[in-house]
């Protein structure tokens, strides 16, 4: 950009040299003041430390380096691909399109395009690649889990996680140089409130769960160091701890779908869907199902509760109502709002409650008395609510979940590192299908596979309405049926590209951004597409203008054979260059080459490195595009041509009287 502002000033003040000096002697002169001005002001920011001129100085110095490079290597370079390569590429393509245009030969390059795109979704069929909803990025965050039984004491809980996150700093000690970690910014464990998975929502006050955060440093200064493979060796290190349940997983850089297996299953009878759901859990445990972490229910069982059973004919006599019985506990538990202290402007509200040595102790709240006022008499009674009511122990359920207004309870889990999610879940729906359920009782497969099936049908769905779109534009635009049917057909047939492209170098099928960058290329191919069948139209109708002959009139066969090669050798250049420009500017994007021209230029230093943390988002779209756009532009140069012709050759069949005679 700065060479662009710089060159027709330094060209303006050489302007007025004599004609009789070379090219050559003119880009010395360029070359010679761009550099002096650069050494000038390299000298002046490095003696100042202003890295502004900096910056301006190398950016001069590398305009006078590029200078000369051009007019003694770069020039040659471009005149050969200008004058020799262009030219030559152009005769052998005329050879080859005047080779599939000819007779048969086009109907088998035709058919032999359409059999391409059945064969590629055959062996899609036969080499599935792994398909996931959204990129498997290495994560920038590790969480560790823990989750005791309910009731635990935080004490107990906050001892194992130091214990925990003591192991961890120990494994953290490998990838310290210095005495510095150059892998992770900070361990952080949490004990208590908001501990729990974030994905599962807000779970309250939970003294039984903990949380140990590890927070990783940018990919370029994490010495090629997999995060995966730190958190595959976390997982290692924290199991076998009995009694508590650890999780390690890696912080989803994605939108919420839920668990990667996530399976509900449905009744009304609470008690017969809990056991169900268990039965479900330990049917697939059993399965030994690769790809499983640890399946879980999202109702957590095993919370301690007290029932107070009130012998309600007893109460009756006495004169005590239940409710009285009911407020008196959850005053003594939980306390009871009685008046309000003023200072001044302020108000702070007195509460009353149970001392906390008597509010956990059982037999102190079955003591207590219920005072009331006899409506009979008038007197003040007091009755213990240990005459009139019993206290049981025993454990229930943390909540009772519901969808669509039906009782519902999840079995999901997490998938290891190096398994695909759709993989392990079909062999989950497999499994099951041997397992009988109870009447009335049914399962579902949901979270993250639900949505990834609705993404796929709606980005589907926005490809067929892109192409119906493009097909209705370029009706308006051509007034025609046929060029519109042969571009449309070209968007499809560049599907093929993108199917080999994934099998052949074994990517993955990101439903989100493969499927977003075939919608992409489709702009792309009808660009080209246009460009071409536009000029095969533009010359026909010149042909027609010079051997005036009625636009209804349709010309011979030979002339379209020849307006055909004339048109595609013409917009040979164009063509390639698109594709050729954009696939090379997409290579950046699709490998990760990361370079800082603004360190550079300052403190040479470029910062540059490969891969990164968007890589594993762009690269499956840029790649989609540039596998697509690498075989239409087969497309574009052969196959469209051969379509064009073949429907022209139809349409002379059917309307021979409207040939013209020449």
């Amino acid at each position: 950009f700065v060479a662009m502002i710089i060159n027709p000033v330094l060209t303006a003040m050489y302007m007025k040299v004599e004609e009789g000096n070379s090219s050559y002697k003119k880009m010395a002169i360029r070359s010679a003041i761009a550099g002096v001005i650069g050494v000038i002001l390299l000298v002046l920011g490095f003696k100042f430390g202003n890295k502004i001129f900096i910056t301006f100085g190398n950016l001069l110095v590398l305009f006078a380096i590029l200078n000369i490079l051009y007019k003694i290597a770069f020039n040659p370079i471009i005149n050969w691909f200008q004058n020799t390569l262009l030219p030559n590429l152009e005769k052998g393509y005329e050879r080859v399109l005047r080779f599939a245009l000819k007779g048969r030969r086009a109907y088998v390059f035709f058919t032999g395009t359409f059999l391409l795109l059945f064969f590629s979704i055959f062996l899609m069929n036969i080499f599935p690649p792994k398909i996931l909803f959204f990129p498997d990025a290495e994560p920038q965050q590790i969480y560790v889990y823990t989750e005791f039984p309910i009731g635990t004491d935080l004490e107990k809980t906050n001892k194992l996680t130091i214990n925990l996150e003591n192991k961890v700093i120990d494994y953290l000690k490998k990838y310290e140089d210095n005495g510095k970690n150059y892998l992770v910014k900070s361990v952080i464990g949490q004990v208590g409130e908001g501990t729990g998975d974030p994905n599962l929502g807000d779970q309250g006050n939970t003294p039984n769960k903990s949380r140990i955060t590890l927070d990783f440093v940018d990919f370029v200064d994490r010495r090629n160091v997999n995060t995966l493979d730190v958190l595959t060796d976390l997982r290692e290190l924290l199991s076998g701890f009995p009694g508590v349940d650890i999780t390690v997983a890696k912080k989803e850089d994605k939108p919420p779908t839920g668990p990667p297996l996530n399976i509900e299953v449905t009744g009304d009878n609470y008690d017969d869907l809990i056991a169900t759901a268990k039965e479900i859990k330990t049917f697939l445990t059993s399965k030994n199902i690769s790809g499983i972490e640890e399946l879980k229910l999202d109702v957590e069982l095993g919370k301690p509760e007290m029932i107070i059973n009130v012998d309600r004919q007893k109460a009756n006599r006495l004169g005590v109502v239940t409710g009285q019985v009911a407020d008196l506990l959850r005053t003594s538990l939980y306390g009871k709002e009685i008046s309000t202290y003023k200072d001044g402007e302020d108000n702070y509200p007195i509460n009353i409650r149970l001392q906390e040595k008597y509010r956990y102790n059982k037999q102190a709240l079955l003591n207590q008395k219920v005072t009331f006022r006899d409506p009979n008499t008038g007197r003040i009674k007091q009755v213990p609510i240990g005459a009139i009511a019993s206290a049981e122990n025993t454990t229930t359920f943390s909540a009772v979940k519901r969808k669509d207004l039906n009782r519902v309870i999840s079995v999901s889990t997490n998938i290891l590192e190096g398994y695909n999610p759709t993989e392990v879940v079909e062999n989950a729906k497999r499994a099951l299908k041997s397992y009988k359920l109870p009447k009335g009782y049914s399962i579902k497969f949901t979270g993250e596979q639900e949505e990834q099936a609705k993404e796929m049908a709606f980005l589907s769905k926005a490809l067929l309405i892109a192409i119906i779109l493009i097909f209705l534009i370029l009706v308006a635009q051509f007034n025609s049926a046929v060029t519109p049917v042969i571009i449309s057909l070209s968007v499809i047939l560049s599907l093929i590209g993108v199917l080999l492209g994934l099998i052949i170098f074994k990517m993955d099928f990101i439903i989100l951004m493969t499927m977003l960058g075939i919608i992409s290329l489709a702009g792309i191919v009808v660009n080209n597409a246009i460009v071409l069948i536009d000029y095969v139209n533009l010359i026909i109708n010149r042909k027609k203008a010079e051997l005036k002959i009625a636009e209804d009139e349709l010309l011979p066969k030979q002339l379209i054979f020849e307006s055909i090669v004339q048109a595609g050798k013409t917009r040979l250049r164009p063509v390639l260059l698109t594709a050729i420009t954009t696939i090379l500017g997409l290579i950046p994007l699709a490998y990760g080459i990361n370079i800082n021209f603004v360190s550079w230029f300052n403190s040479y230093d470029a910062h540059f490195y490969i891969g990164g943390e968007n890589v594993m988002f762009w690269g499956p779209l840029s790649k989609t595009v540039i596998y697509g756009l690498t075989f239409a532009t087969f497309l574009t140069l052969i196959i469209v041509p051969v379509m064009y012709y073949i429907l022209f050759r139809v349409q002379l069949r059917f309307n021979k009287s409207k040939i013209a005679s020449i």
